[in-house]
C-alpha cells in the first residue's frame, strides 16, 4: 500500500467523524499518526509494505515541553548521541516556567529503529516529568498538508 495525500485525507476525515466534538487538531493528528503507524506495521504476503520509503531513515521532528528544570536539553541530546542521531536544527524557548523545544533530527545513521528511539525517549520523558513526541518528517509533512 502506498501512501498518498488522498489516503491521509480519508484517514483524517474518518478520524474527525469518529471523534465528533472531541476532534481537536492535536487529537486528530495523534489519531491519524497512530493509524498510519499501524498501517506501516501491517504486512502483505508476508512482506512488510511501508507507506513511505523507510521510517528508520530520513528526518524526524522531536517536540518536547514541560516545567523547566536543568538537564532537559542535555538528557535528550545524550540519548540522541548514544544512538548516532544527528541534530540538524533546534529551537528551544523558556516561557515563564515552561520549557519548549523542537528539533529536526537525521536518523539515517542511527543504530536503532524509529520505534526503539521513540521508546527510549518515552522512558526519558517519564523520568524527567516532561513530554517528548517524535514524528517522522513524512508524516509531519502530510499532516500539515491536510
Amino acid at each position: 500500500m502506498k501512501i498518498t495525500e488522498d489516503v491521509i485525507r480519508k484517514i483524517t476525515l474518518e478520524a474527525i467523524k469518529e471523534l465528533g466534538e472531541e476532534a481537536t487538531p492535536d487529537l486528530v493528528k495523534r489519531v491519524v499518526n497512530n493509524v498510519i503507524e499501524k498501517l506501516i506495521d501491517q504486512q502483505s504476503d508476508g512482506i512488510p509494505q511501508p507507506l513511505h520509503n523507510n521510517f528508520d531513515s530520513g528526518k524526524i521532528i522531536l517536540t518536547s515541553f514541560g516545567i523547566n528544570h536543568s538537564g532537559i536539553v542535555a538528557s535528550i541530546s545524550g540519548v540522541l548521541a548514544d544512538y548516532k542521531c544527528d541534530i540538524q536544527d533546534i529551537s528551544q524557548k523558556i516561557l515563564q516556567d515552561y520549557f519548549t523545544m523542537i528539533m529536526i533530527i537525521d536518523i539515517s545513521e542511527a543504530n536503532v529503529t524509529f520505534n526503539q528511539l521513540r521508546e527510549s525517549l518515552s522512558k526519558l520523558a517519564e523520568q524527567m516529568n516532561i513530554k517528548i513526541y517524535i514524528q517522522h518528517e513524512d508524516v509531519f509533512k502530510f499532516m500539515h498538508r491536510i
